[in-house]
């Protein structure tokens, strides 16, 4: 994982993106540990936010997303041809 300089919080499977990085755990018991004890958070500087920690311990369903998804009316193809 990785704190971009402009603050994101996002996935880095390359550990090449530029910021502040973090190692963390493939398995979602071991990335459930690390978020409750703050372990990322600590090693980014920032709060990771509540989709990408669901995404990433299996919870995804349990948080609403931010926005909406976008909405595609029946026979329209969504500007695919």
């Amino acid at each position: 994982m990785v704190r971009t300089p402009d603050g994101r919080v996002v996935v880095d499977p390359t550990g090449k993106m530029d910021g502040r990085g973090a190692y963390i755990c493939n398995s979602e018991e071991c990335r459930r540990v690390a978020f409750d004890r703050g372990s990322l958070e600590r090693a980014l500087g920032v709060p990771i936010p509540a989709e990408l920690r669901a995404e990433l311990t299996g919870e995804a369903s349990e948080v609403p997303p931010s926005s909406p998804p976008a909405r595609i009316e029946e026979g329209d193809s969504g500007g695919k041809e």
